[in-house]
């Protein structure tokens, strides 16, 4: 059995084959971030899923993607979870702009290729390798234009008393913003860029509102003015994305693209599908 995972900071996708390259079975957990979760917690994730304990020792290969993977440190961090849960396993782990390269440019062509979702990342492709200009530092100070930027956003505008009145009782009336509630989730409780994230939805549900618009415009020109402007040939290649945000927001990416004479590649929320079709050609 072969698994296939893309795992981001709020959820992991899997995906089992067997060794025709036919798809075993389906499931989700939460995401295992090794950046922000401890072994335990990733222990439990694994442990609680019902058909990777099932199916546990059956897998024979594991093609881990991941948020949080871009260090060897992270990385042998979860090898050596992977090690013990999944016993007859050889597993290896790649960080998950990886993923998005896989699911949305051929082997052998050139692109740049984002990741908008929980967090932010991007990268070159050049056909072969993957080239990043920009080292990551992690949720609080990087991930221009994901989920906990424009969440973060948010709540510091509306304590700071810069969003509009009437956004912000609505604001106020779908999310429980007391200071103590807050704090607890950003310097108590696990993944506290998951928890930001979750404030994103009131930007994409209303994006209409000149607020909105403003904060979406100015948060995904910023991340082409510090990710993919990094790159001599942002211009001449294929930008394309993955991830919930670039999703959501597609058409206002499609504007910001337009904008600063990029060329668009590929919009796709999830990459587990591009994926599966990439490791399909090699088993």
């Amino acid at each position: 059995m072969v698994l296939i995972v893309d795992s981001g900071a709020t959820k992991s996708d899997w995906i089992a084959l067997d060794d025709n390259g036919k798809q075993l079975f389906v499931t989700q957990t939460l995401g295992l971030s090794p950046e922000v979760l401890t072994k335990e917690v990733i222990e439990d994730r694994l442990a609680n899923n019902f058909e990777l304990s099932k199916n546990k020792e059956k897998v024979r290969q594991l093609f881990f993607y991941g948020a949080g993977c871009g260090t060897d440190r992270m990385k042998n961090f979860l090898k050596s979870i992977f090690k013990d849960f999944f016993p007859n396993a050889k597993a290896e782990v790649r960080e998950d702009t990886y993923a998005a390269i896989y699911a949305t440019t051929k082997i052998g062509r050139q692109g740049i290729v984002c990741i908008l979702g929980t967090g932010s990342n991007c990268s070159y492709y050049d056909g072969h390798q993957l080239i990043q200009k920009v080292t990551s530092l992690g949720y609080i100070l990087m991930d221009d234009g994901s989920g906990n930027f424009f969440g973060r956003k948010l709540i510091r505008d509306y304590y700071f008393h810069k969003m509009p009145q009437d956004l912000g009782m609505k604001f106020a009336k779908e999310y429980d913003l007391d200071a103590d509630v807050i704090k607890e989730h950003l310097y108590k409780q696990p993944n506290p860029n998951t928890y930001l994230a979750t404030f994103a939805r009131f930007i994409i549900e209303n994006k209409e509102h000149p607020y909105c618009k403003g904060v979406i415009e100015k948060g995904l020109q910023q991340f082409v003015n510090n990710y993919i402007m990094q790159y001599e040939l942002a211009t001449k290649v294929p930008v394309s994305f993955v991830g919930s945000i670039a999703h959501f927001l597609q058409d206002e990416l499609r504007a910001c693209i337009e904008r600063n004479d990029l060329i668009l590649g590929v919009i796709r929320r999830r990459p587990i599908e591009g994926l599966v079709e990439f490791h399909k050609e090699t088993i």
